[in-house]
């Protein structure tokens, strides 16, 4: 059988960006009415929350101004549409594909609602072919570019000679609620940002890039209230439960060794870790448990920095820096994520 290799990925930016410390006077404005030591709460959480930086499909005036769900959604479908395409146009290029050649196209999102679906709309805008088979995964969170991935593979393993696109788009920013000073509305305004991204796959004999060796999902039991979103009336609400990075460190051997065993190797033999950044905790979380086994997760932390936590896109501006880099035939990398459900996304690669 032919192996799934990864053949392209790419990310798209939004226009407006700014430092964490440009944005913290704009909290303390917000928060002016609060009581002054969850003020100082709030600005320690943005100032440790390992993020220097993220973009946004808005504006930070319009961030931090009262408007509707409505308003904001159609901020979000006019913007993913830009976002989506640019990413699946730069992909395309990338891989020198063109547009109707792909066979099936998966589109990812949780930050917003739009239907039609995104792929529908990337159809008409880059001339995909009318028989495309379509997936929109809509409600997996920050596991869903790993998801997408997954089903991808699924897909061209049954259908040998064939391309997949996974285009993520997601705006944490649409769903930032002003008049909710709950930790977990603090705490995702601090860690989450805007983005992009594509991935592009191929069962073609001739394709290039890393196989996939295997891939799997692994379910936590009775966790569905850790980590979500509430539809209010004033938009996607932000369920996030301050247990989550001890409850995946719980989990942890359960995920990662029984998975690399169905496959013929252990976590000693992978070289790279394509790990999804949640946020500072989870990054520490997760560096201390393959810190110990002598891995590094350095382009996770770095993704971090520069972009936050962009949901389902962040894992794959990780690996975009991983098909840019000099990795050497044989070596192994395991792709990683976690979100709602509560669940973990696993994909092995190999260059």
């Amino acid at each position: 059988m032919t192996p799934v290799k990864i053949s392209a990925v790419s990310k798209a930016i939004p226009k407006y960006s700014r430092a964490t410390k440009d944005i913290i006077p704009f909290v303390e404005l917000w928060l002016a009415g609060q009581d002054e030591r969850f003020r100082r709460k709030v600005v320690k959480i943005f100032e440790g929350a390992g993020v220097d930086k993220r973009y946004g499909i808005m504006d930070i005036n319009e961030v931090f101004h009262a408007t509707s769900f409505e308003a904001k959604n159609r901020i979000y479908v006019r913007e993913m549409k830009k976002l989506g395409s640019e990413s699946l146009q730069k992909a395309l290029e990338k891989a020198a594909w063109e547009a109707n050649s792909l066979d099936y196209i998966i589109t990812v999102s949780c930050t917003g609602i739009m239907i039609p679906s995104l792929d529908a709309y990337l159809i008409n805008e880059l001339g995909l072919k009318q028989d495309v088979v379509r997936l929109p995964v809509t409600e997996m969170g920050c596991a869903a570019g790993v998801s997408g991935l997954i089903y991808a593979s699924h897909f061209l393993k049954q259908n040998p000679g064939k391309r997949a696109a996974v285009v993520a788009v997601e705006s944490p920013t649409a769903t930032f609620q002003l008049d909710d000073y709950s930790m977990a509305n603090m705490v995702s305004a601090a860690i989450f940002g805007d983005g992009a991204a594509c991935v592009l796959l191929s069962s073609e004999e001739e394709s290039t890039g890393p196989s996939i060796v295997g891939e799997e999902m692994y379910h936590f039991k009775e966790s569905t209230h850790l980590m979500g979103f509430d539809l209010t009336n004033t938009g996607l609400k932000m369920i996030l439960d301050p247990a989550v990075p001890e409850v995946i460190a719980s989990h942890f051997p359960n995920i990662v060794h029984p998975f690399l065993e169905h496959l013929g190797t252990d976590i000693q033999a992978v070289d790279h870790l394509i790990f999804h950044p949640g946020g500072r905790k989870i990054v520490q979380t997760v560096e201390e448990l393959f810190g110990k086994l002598g891995k590094n997760i350095d382009v996770t932390r770095a993704i971090l920095k520069e972009y936050g936590n962009m949901s389902s896109c962040t894992v794959l501006y990780v690996l975009e820096d991983f098909m840019g880099q000099d990795i050497k035939k044989g070596e192994q990398g395991l792709i990683l994520s976690f979100g709602p459900g509560f669940s973990a996304q696993r994909i092995l690669v190999k260059w």
